[in-house]
């Protein structure tokens, strides 16, 4: 008996030691959401002389993003958390970054997926931050390996602006 008492009271412990983890787990969640929406838009309404490179582009963005979605969400129940977003708008709501608005040219398309880019790799660093004071190497870990995700699209994203050759315009 004094067994189950001590697993049911490191538990606890353990989730309150990660409560100011899981905040940031929840936002990642939503935005990853909003992101995998916006990406795969983006792939459906690329148009243009760089349709090819960028239609392939942001499905592979969107194919990335999708895969953090589910590891973000275990991260979250690990923790012995619940998920309270269970519904698209409250994605929406909870998530820093915009949804995509129609009507958009390619580089307002692409200046949006940056804009986005870095509020996520912002947050992600806050995250890291976060989860290091937590001492949570596992969610340290997880925002560890998906900064780079975000990174490297970014990457993509500044050079497909930088350019200024008039054919993202």
């Amino acid at each position: 008996m004094s067994s189950t008492r001590t697993t049911v009271k490191t538990a606890t412990l353990e989730k309150e030691r990660t409560g100011t983890v899981v905040p940031h787990l929840q936002r990642q969640l939503a935005n990853a959401f909003v992101l995998y929406a916006n990406d795969k838009h983006y792939h459906w309404q690329t148009f243009g002389p760089l349709f090819r490179d960028l239609h392939l582009m942001f499905d592979d963005f969107a194919g990335q993003v999708l895969g953090t979605i589910d590891e973000l969400a275990e991260r979250i129940r690990i923790l012995g958390h619940d998920i309270p977003i269970t519904e698209l708008r409250q994605m929406q709501e909870a998530a820093t970054v915009h949804s995509t608005r129609p009507g958009q040219t390619m580089r307002e398309m692409l200046e949006e997926a940056h804009a986005n880019s870095l509020a996520v790799i912002k947050e992600m660093h806050d995250a890291i931050d976060a989860a290091t004071g937590a001492n949570d190497p596992g969610t340290v870990d997880t925002f560890t390996r998906f900064i780079q995700i975000h990174e490297k699209q970014e990457w993509f994203l500044r050079q497909a602006l930088q350019k200024r050759d008039g054919l993202t315009a």
